[in-house]
């Protein structure tokens, strides 16, 4: 029941609404309730001879018919913007609430998993809020208002009549109890469905490479079958619940022709009294029945509402402090002191007591094997992760006491798999600053060597990309996103294998122009080519998460082993059998 009251404060803003919504349901049921009692009274006048009188209730069958359809329109219209509201405030949140989650988050969430419960259950919950609940509130008035008009026609009638509506309530009250675990556990499943069909569409290369199609297949008809078994066992409730409160009110019914329709012959109670009882009755058969399935969306949206507040009770674990300091003024000198990362639910640290300084307009090289903690080392800098300990330092200020917006502002990172946005090449450019003009992008393009690729395209910098950027190979997608590092004018430019995707003749193209945009800026570089080691002041090398060597590329080779063997062995450039050759390669850059 929390969860159910907790989903009725997204209600809060559109109080105003929902009264007017519950006044014009109110009315329409008052209209509806008379019409049989006036056609009662209609009946009788024939039986009388009155005509006058029956053309009047005539008139007033019709006017009471009339307003009911305008009440009822204007009500789903009321509803209508209600439920609108609410879905367009409950998204909003959900999404932004999203965006402020740390990164480690989404390590452990899948995509599609995210994406149903902002679709799938958010939809569930804004449906009930928005018309469930306006169903249910009016289905308890028509059973008020026409219990009322029963017992003003014949209280003994009424009593019989409505003798099945405590088991009524009983049974619908069994069912919500029963069928919420139910709906749960569907919404889960389809919430499976819809992340191994995110992860499909997102594969699909892969899949189509290895002629997998038969073989994911499989897999999806399975999650269906999840699906479809859970599913099976809340159908199996419905079919038995919804009918047997359908058939309660049968019992009153059947009484009511017995011995009403005696009284009807026993001259004690009217023929008009007797059609406007039974339809009294009638009319209650549907409002019992939809307090079945109203309590089956109310079931249903609260399961939903469960896995909503999953996300949103959730606290961000990475936000700015209460009382931020600004980022001190610099040229992005980054200090880290024995600084420690343990991701959440791992037993071996990524990173172990990590010191390294690197003065402001200095180029560092990070190499080492996979594994080894490199790109957890340049995700601290911009307080991606949070340390587990020691601190980080960006100018003298230690990252977690900065804003991460700002901090991150001064920031630029070109990964080896860079992402781009469904949005045209132009707009991918100027993500980084929004404000830039078609001038600035140009410039930044024609410095990551991208504008001649680019300028080919069918619109220019006004061709849309694909989704990820998919529709362009990857020394393009690389090209565009090093224009928009470029663009940033970032104070720490990171660099992790950002020429990994580019030939030759183009990577040293790029090369030039990093020299360029490197100058005088902090630049941290992820390296697994000897090329781009070469454009660093001074490399690092990782092990196991700890600096296992500090130093320059000759005085590596000297003093490293390792660092030997990953030149040897790990850089691409060439295949290195003694150092002389290692030492001809770097003077050729």
């Amino acid at each position: 029941m929390a969860i159910f009251w907790r989903l009725l404060t997204f209600l809060r803003p559109y109080r105003a609404g929902v009264v007017w919504s519950l006044l014009l349901a109110t009315a329409a049921m008052v209209m509806t309730v008379a019409i049989p009692y006036l056609t009662g009274r209609a009946i009788d006048q024939v039986r009388s001879g009155h005509k006058h009188e029956l053309f009047v209730l005539g008139v007033a069958v019709a006017v009471a018919g009339l307003l009911r359809l305008a009440l009822t329109v204007a009500r789903r219209l009321v509803a209508g913007q209600v439920s609108l509201g609410v879905e367009y405030d409950l998204r909003a949140r959900l999404y932004g609430h999203l965006l402020e989650q740390e990164l480690a988050f989404f390590d452990r969430q899948q995509t599609g998993q995210l994406m149903s419960r902002a679709t799938v259950d958010l939809s569930s919950v804004r449906f009930f809020l928005g018309y469930g609940l306006v169903f249910l509130i009016q289905s308890a008035l028509t059973i008020l208002l026409a219990s009322a008009a029963m017992i003003y026609v014949d209280p003994l009638l009424a009593l019989m009549a409505l003798a099945p509506v405590p088991f009524v309530v009983a049974t619908a009250t069994r069912f919500g109890r029963r069928s919420r675990p139910a709906m749960q556990a569907v919404q889960q499943r389809i919430a499976e469905v819809s992340a191994d069909v995110e992860e499909n569409i997102s594969g699909v290369r892969v899949v189509k490479a290895f002629a997998a199609e038969e073989r994911q297949l499989a897999r999806f008809t399975g999650s269906v079958d999840r699906v479809f078994d859970q599913a099976m066992v809340s159908t199996r409730l419905q079919a038995f619940y919804n009918p047997f409160i359908g058939f309660l009110p049968q019992v009153g019914l059947a009484a009511i022709l017995f011995f009403g329709g005696r009284r009807v012959i026993d001259g004690t109670l009217t023929t008009g009294q007797f059609t406007a009882f039974y339809t009294y009755l009638l009319m209650l058969l549907g409002p019992m029945r939809m307090l079945g399935m109203g309590l089956g969306l109310a079931q249903r949206a609260t399961a939903s509402g469960a896995r909503l507040f999953e996300i949103l009770d959730r606290d961000p674990r990475i936000v700015a402090p209460a009382h931020p300091v600004a980022l001190p003024a610099g040229n992005g000198h980054i200090e880290l002191h024995g600084v420690t990362l343990q991701y959440e639910g791992t037993t071996t640290p990524a990173l172990r007591e990590v010191t390294l300084d690197v003065p402001a307009g200095r180029t560092l090289a990070v190499v080492g094997a996979t594994g080894s903690g490199k790109t957890a080392l340049v995700q601290l800098i911009g307080r991606l992760y949070d340390v587990t300990a020691g601190e980080v330092l960006v100018d003298g200020a230690d990252v977690r006491d900065l804003d991460p917006a700002e901090l991150r502002g001064a920031i630029a990172m070109v990964n080896d798999d860079p992402f781009l946005f469904s949005a045209s090449v132009a707009e991918n450019i100027a993500y980084a600053h929004a404000g830039a003009t078609m001038d600035e992008i140009r410039r930044a393009a024609e410095r990551a060597q991208a504008a001649g690729f680019i300028e080919a395209l069918p619109d220019g910098y006004d061709t849309r990309v694909g989704e990820r950027g998919l529709t362009l190979s990857g020394g393009q997608r690389q090209r565009i996103a090093i224009a928009r590092a470029f663009l940033a004018d970032p104070r720490v430019l990171i660099l992790d294998d950002a020429t990994s995707s580019v030939d030759a003749s183009t990577e040293q193209a790029i090369k030039a122009a990093l020299r360029e945009v490197m100058a005088g800026r902090t630049t941290i570089v992820i390296a697994h080519r000897l090329s781009t080691i070469a454009l660093a002041d001074e490399i690092v090398v990782l092990e196991d998460g700890a600096v296992a060597a500090h130093g320059t590329h000759d005085e590596l080779l000297h003093l490293s082993p390792l660092y030997r063997e990953i030149v040897e062995k790990g850089l691409p450039d060439q295949v290195f059998l003694t150092r002389k050759p290692v030492e001809r390669e770097v003077a050729g850059l």
